[in-house]
């Protein structure tokens, strides 16, 4: 996050007087409380300024780059997460192959009858299966879909920069977004490094701050 200069010079009067009131540090600007109260409420919403009623600001003490990391550990997968594209576990290898190009994902996730996950399907997968004579309309996909338990998931409460950390791990493109059901892990969305990259950046341009 970009600071302005008068937001800097707040932060080292508070720094240097803290706790201290918006009138007091208004004065020292020599500017009106009213004309600093958007600077202030940035300050507090970013974190650099912590408010006490009736005691006034006071200088957290982090910096950036740590109120940065602060905010990207509290991101959860349910804020990014995006619909999954699956396809039915007797799906052929064309089909699925059809789908991975007309939805523009790098991931296909194999469900059954209930909904409920049974494999993935990645770029490489589907190009191993291609390569050859075979019909690819006669392939099913849960011949050549990762099962589990090898299949890498996460869950719509857990941390992104969890979910980040497993997609870096294991070397893959996405990660199905699960729930436990008495049917089995029922897909509710999906994580990718795309997304991941995307909630980076809307940090960095503040859209999330």
């Amino acid at each position: 996050m970009e600071l302005s200069n008068r937001q800097e010079q707040i932060i080292v009067i508070v720094k240097e007087n803290g706790p201290i009131t918006g009138e007091n540090i208004a004065e020292h600007l020599g500017l009106t409380r009213a004309t600093l109260r958007p600077d202030l409420a940035i300050l507090t919403m970013a974190g650099f300024l912590d408010a006490r009623p009736r005691v006034g600001y006071f200088y957290t003490g982090k910096t950036g780059t740590e109120l940065l990391t602060e905010k990207i550990k509290q991101f959860k997968v349910q804020e990014y997460q995006s619909v999954p594209i699956v396809v039915k576990e007797d799906a052929s290898v064309y089909d699925a192959i059809s789908t991975m190009f007309l939805e523009d994902v790098g991931t296909l996730f194999v469900v059954d009858d209930n909904a409920c996950l049974i494999g993935v399907l990645s770029r490489k997968d589907l190009l191993r299966a291609s390569i050859g004579n075979q019909d690819l309309n006669a392939v099913p996909v849960h011949i050549i879909m990762t099962r589990m338990p090898n299949i890498t998931v996460c869950y719509r409460e857990d941390l992104m920069i969890d979910a980040a950390k497993k997609l870096i791990e294991k070397q893959i493109d996405g990660l199905p977004v699960i729930k436990d059901t008495e049917s089995g892990l029922e897909i509710v969305g999906r994580i990718t490094k795309t997304t991941i990259t995307k909630a980076f950046v809307e940090l960095i341009m503040d859209e999330h701050l």
